[in-house]
């Protein structure tokens, strides 16, 4: 029986650099669908997935702190609470720079 072989061997796997890997995730987290998202990429999910847990044990330090779902809620809440204050002070400084040129506020 004939075998169909790519260009690659079976002993030599894949490297992502770690931009290709951030890109993924954050691509996933905008996605409503991650198996979608890891198909875009042309990776298996499961690799998305681990690339997941490792950041989240980076920014936990620890992975029982990573799959904690306490944890990982006040993490996602943090991060919301640090967008809108962004968006906050964007709002902000663009009022104050509209009273400084003299452009009437709305």
């Amino acid at each position: 029986m004939a075998t169909k072989t790519s260009g690659v061997s079976p002993d030599k796997r894949r490297k992502y650099d770690e931009a290709f890997k951030a890109e993924a995730l954050r691509l996933a987290s905008e996605s409503c669908s991650t198996q979608a998202a890891a198909r875009q990429l042309g990776i298996s999910p499961k690799l998305r997935y681990r690339w997941q847990q490792a950041q989240l044990v980076a920014e936990g330090g620890s992975e029982q702190v990573a799959r904690d779902p306490e944890a990982r809620a006040l993490r996602a809440r943090l991060k919301r609470a640090g967008q809108e204050l962004d968006i906050l002070k964007k709002a902000l400084v663009s009022k104050c720079c509209s009273r400084i040129i003299g452009q009437p506020t709305r």
